[in-house]
């Protein structure tokens, strides 16, 4: 047999410049090199369950042959084409089956490559589609304490500026507004307030519907997404759905904009759509639009069309992968499997409320989060949980759980078993 050599870590650490990271006093990252279900392999032979679906993206797991074999017989006939004056079929298709999904006259598609720039587009789409109705006064943006909206410029604007990540460029972006969340009945009529006074100038809201992600994990009930939904139609405002994070079934929902369906027959104008949308294989994302959005961008006039065109906007090969995701929803009982880590989250997750320093345990669908009291480690609290075989990221002073949503009990079993253990640990060692 042929020697095989040795794997040996790359050279290219000194070269690279990780996320969210001061690189000057940062571990030595993990070398990941392969995957497959719900585990990462390491250079060093270890395995990791990963806990956070590789910033919750892979609800399937790593390695799904349908969407592998979707991607390789997509890169044989077609990996990529300019999307200007040419389309092409797994685009076609993939934003007739998203139209088909989301409710309403949710309809055109206007297909990106990040969750940041689906966000950006969408303000784009609402800032002009007032202009395009003489009405250009209207371009502000209201967003709610503990929003998170992408890490671009006109999205950093619309992220709570307390929770720290971009406070470094306060000053620098557009001036938005920021509301808080009407989850009782005053806030209800200081946010009714808020829209009456400003309508004339208001383009749009924008909202992650039941669960704010990286700005804290925050949740809130249907009720409030529905009253929020009226509040813009009484004053003429559009409503944007972020479900970046919450769409193809986090929620426990196909989209968490079904829980307020019972109560509101409206639906949002615009919704941004991303990570899950391949599956976590390839990246891509969609702003899509109700009709009426659309048709205010018709016009004799060229300058009335929508100007954004990323270069790898529709990449043939992402949305062979987001079709095969959705094939995944339809033969595969992915839903069902949410409930089920549902109810363990909350069974496995509830102890953690009597740990001296937990401020609260919260669960909705396949999200489980503990929220801790005051600053924590963070450095130290991620290399504990890899020491423990299971790969979790904890920001700010969250601890939270999103795992694949093919995970099984005995793997989840291990998730929230470290999470006890390294928050106990950490209670021992509190002064």
């Amino acid at each position: 047999m042929p020697n095989v050599p040795q794997w040996q870590a790359p050279s290219g650490l000194a070269n690279i410049w990780l996320p969210y990271t001061q690189m000057q006093t940062a571990p030595t990252p993990l070398t990941v090199v392969g995957s497959a279900g719900c585990r990462l392999k390491l250079a060093d032979g270890r395995e990791l369950i990963d806990g956070i679906s590789s910033w919750w993206t892979a609800c399937h797991g790593y390695s799904h042959p349908h969407i592998r074999a979707a991607v390789e017989q997509q890169l044989a006939a077609l990996p990529h084409v300019m999307f200007a004056g040419l389309v092409h079929e797994p685009a076609l298709r993939l934003a007739q089956r998203l139209a088909a999904l989301l409710p309403g006259d949710l309809e055109r598609v206007f297909f990106t490559e990040s969750g940041s720039v689906a966000v950006e587009v969408a303000l784009k789409m609402a800032i002009q589609y007032w202009r395009n109705r003489g009405q250009a006064a209207k371009k502000r943006i209201v967003y709610f304490r503990h929003a998170y909206h992408g890490d671009t410029f006109a999205t950093m604007a619309l992220c709570d500026p307390e929770e720290g990540m971009h406070a470094l460029f306060a000053g620098s972006m557009p001036d938005q507004l920021m509301a808080e969340l009407p989850s009782n009945e005053s806030l209800r009529r200081a946010f009714d307030l808020l829209l009456a006074t400003h309508r004339e100038r208001l383009a749009a809201v924008i909202i992650e519907p039941l669960v704010q992600g990286a700005g804290g994990m925050k949740m809130h009930d249907a009720a409030t997404l529905a009253f929020i939904a009226e509040s813009c139609r009484r004053h003429g405002v559009l409503l944007i759905a972020d479900e970046i994070m919450t769409g193809f079934g986090r929620s426990g929902r196909m989209f968490a904009w079904e829980e307020a369906a019972g109560l509101t027959d409206i639906v949002p104008d615009i919704v941004c759509l991303s990570k899950a949308l391949t599956g976590g294989t390839l990246p891509l994302a969609a702003t899509v639009a109700r009709r009426h959005v659309f048709e205010g961008f018709l016009s004799d006039d060229p300058a009335a069309a929508l100007m954004h065109g990323p270069t790898y906007m529709a990449n043939a090969l992402a949305c062979a992968a987001a079709n095969a995701s959705l094939d995944i929803f339809e033969c595969e009982p992915r839903l069902q499997q949410v409930a089920a880590i549902e109810a363990q989250l909350r069974t496995e997750l509830e102890s953690c409320r009597a740990l001296p320093g937990v401020a609260d345990v919260r669960v909705k669908g396949a999200i489980g989060v503990v929220e801790l009291a005051g600053a924590i480690d963070l450095q130290a609290l991620r290399g504990r949980f890899s020491e423990l075989g299971v790969w979790l990221r904890p920001f700010a002073n969250v601890v939270y759980l999103m795992p694949p949503f093919v995970i099984a009990p005995g793997e989840l079993g291990i998730l929230t078993a470290a999470v006890r253990t390294v928050l106990a640990e950490r209670t021992l060692k509190a002064p």
